[in-house]
């Protein structure tokens, strides 16, 4: 029975933890949502659920065939997890990505930004909240301040080329 309670509790935390993951990335996706781009709020909260969620299974997978019987079937490689999400983040990076006929780019920022929030589910998913928290406030950074610093120097021209 206290085997079920402990099971019942990282399941828990594993869903906390997605749940953690998609607020924040729902804070960056709404950005992004106001702005009109390709991918937006609900886009960027499933990425970033998504990671924690895959981190967390890993972790539960790692605890369930860790016993004497399985440890030489089982090894688990948080890297290649890792990898994994970042190749399927650059699917969905790619589908957001643009080329107009008169060669304008769009939709490159909302492509960085779809990994940028599945590193901060990947953070979340390793416990490491202060970084996720972090890793969003410089992204929300980067999305908000530098645009608008972008718009009022003129470094960048809106009709020629777009994020």
């Amino acid at each position: 029975m206290e085997q079920l309670v402990n099971d019942w509790t990282a399941q828990l935390n594993v869903l906390i933890a997605t749940a953690y993951a998609m607020v924040l990335g729902g804070v960056i996706g709404f950005e992004r949502e106001m702005k009109d781009r390709p991918a937006g709020f609900r886009t960027h909260m499933l990425v970033a659920g998504a990671a924690a969620l895959l981190v967390g299974l890993a972790d539960l997978l790692a605890v369930r065939y860790s016993g004497e019987h399985y440890r030489e079937l089982v090894r688990v490689d948080p890297l290649r997890l890792i990898e994994a999400v970042v190749a399927a983040v650059g699917f969905l990076g790619a589908g957001a990505i643009f080329r107009s006929g008169d060669d304008r780019v769009t939709g490159i920022t909302t492509a960085a930004s779809l990994l940028m929030v599945a590193a901060i589910g990947i953070a979340v998913g390793v416990h490491a909240h202060v970084l996720a928290f972090g890793a969003t406030a410089l992204t929300l950074a980067v999305l908000l301040i530098l645009a608008w610093v972008e718009r009022q120097s003129g470094a960048r021209r809106r009709d020629s080329r777009t994020d």
